[in-house]
């Protein structure tokens, strides 16, 4: 079945909103044997239903974001309406949810608010649980003398269309698609190593399988390997990317690396604390976003400044003025201290320069030192260096900070395996 995704938005062609949704879509499809086959970016108002015409004669499914709300520039709802042939109908259910959504906010109702009620006739209303404006599923049929294909609205805030997809969309998808018998898919996830290093160690052995098909999607600090084939050309492939990455490989499932951690220290009942200079609170944040994270997470600590570090982190001032705030002696004090102060079993600390001042010949814009810590009193600092703009620095440094603690966690396994009090 051929794929169209509409995504509407001035907003996203001015470049003032990074538009996620194609991405989000794509992969949540991906398992289903769907693929996108166009997408197209409009902005709002009259180009919309122009998209729409366009989409209905080249597609059997089409997705559009954004448009549903309650602003004189949200048309999608009414685009689709004419286009189809259908009737708007203020839904009772939409607009009471609407109203007690509004109400419990202390928010006034407005006609226009409620506008975002209407339903087309015949459509499936696809609830929000985090917005006022539904989302709308129109089945596939003949309107007007012609063929129209499964049509999908939703609404243009991720948190709203990410989890509308999941509990609603998803669900009408698997009834209307044939999935392609004994074929599966499996995505494996490596972190810290880039694009080019994993394909010329294992794509020639992975194209060289029965049956595959095989995809890469390089992110910052990660790479996923995409393949697509049945399950025994899926567990040949894991057995060579394993045996190729044994320690970088870090998921298999619909996991980002945070809630692998999480996972790992809950699994070994061990806490985290984190010290952070240049990532100011980052690392702590991504750790935070995992649910249950609270049962392992204790503490986080931004010494952004060098007194903090000694004030909070009991890092000696005489250290830092030898060493230097950026440093692996520094980092790894920056760690020992948030695991004497948080009385944590573990803890990560980050220093560096990112930029685009405050470099040195020595350590130039972009290093930044690493380090792990334990409450025996081991330590392992890294030096890394990544020449990129501030985000993408403080979000690299996390996921090898992330990295660091989950080869140390995989290492005191297999250090307990070995032992002879194990057995």
């Amino acid at each position: 079945m051929r794929v169209i995704v509409i995504n509407t938005g001035t907003e996203l062609l001015l470049g003032d909103v990074l538009n996620t949704h194609l991405t989000f879509i794509a992969r949540q499809i991906f398992p289903l044997g769907l693929r996108v086959d166009r997408q197209l970016t409009v902005p709002d108002g009259p180009a919309i239903p122009e998209a729409l015409a366009e989409a209905f004669s080249r597609a059997e499914i089409v997705f559009v974001t954004g448009g549903l709300g309650p602003t004189t520039d949200d048309v999608t709802r009414e685009a689709a309406a004419e286009l189809l042939g259908l009737s708007l109908r203020q839904n009772t259910a939409v607009a009471e949810a609407i109203t007690n959504r509004l109400r419990d906010r202390g928010f006034p109702m407005t006609d226009r608010i409620l506008r975002q009620a209407d339903v087309p006739n015949g459509a499936v209303v696809l609830a929000n649980a985090n917005g006022t404006a539904p989302g709308l599923y129109i089945a596939a049929g003949e309107r007007n003398g012609a063929r129209t294909p499964h049509l999908f609205l939703l609404p243009g805030p991720p948190r709203e269309l990410q989890p509308m997809f999941d509990q609603s969309v998803m669900p009408i998808l698997r009834t209307m698609v044939q999935a392609r018998p004994g074929i599966e898919a499996r995505t494996f996830h490596l972190a810290c190593v880039g694009e080019s290093v994993v394909e010329a160690e294992v794509g020639a052995q992975l194209l060289a399988l029965p049956d595959v098909e095989l995809g890469y999607c390089a992110r910052s600090g990660e790479v996923d390997v995409r393949i697509l084939g049945p399950r025994p050309t899926l567990d040949e492939a894991e057995r060579i990317i394993r045996k190729a990455f044994p320690l970088l490989l870090y998921a298999t499932a619909d996991e980002n690396l945070e809630e692998v951690v999480v996972r790992m220290l809950k699994e070994r009942s061990v806490s985290l604390a984190t010290a952070e200079s240049c990532t100011g609170g980052y690392l702590a944040h991504r750790l935070t976003n995992v649910p249950g994270a609270s049962a392992v997470f204790l503490a986080g600590y931004v010494t952004y400044a060098n007194e903090s570090k000694a004030s909070a982190l009991g890092v000696e001032p005489q250290l830092i003025e030898q060493h230097g705030a950026v440093s692996e002696e520094v980092a790894g004090a920056m760690a020992m201290g948030a695991v004497r102060t948080a009385k944590a079993n573990f803890a990560l600390a980050t220093t560096g320069i990112a930029g685009p001042d405050g470099g040195s010949d020595e350590k130039p814009v972009g290093t930044v030192f690493i380090a792990w810590a334990s409450a025996a009193g081991e330590t392992k600092v890294l030096r890394r260096r990544f020449q990129t703009d501030r985000q993408s620095f403080k979000h690299l440094a996390s996921q090898t900070a992330l990295e660091l603690l989950r080869e140390q966690l995989l290492a005191a396994d297999d250090a307990a395996v070995s032992s002879p009090s194990a057995s």
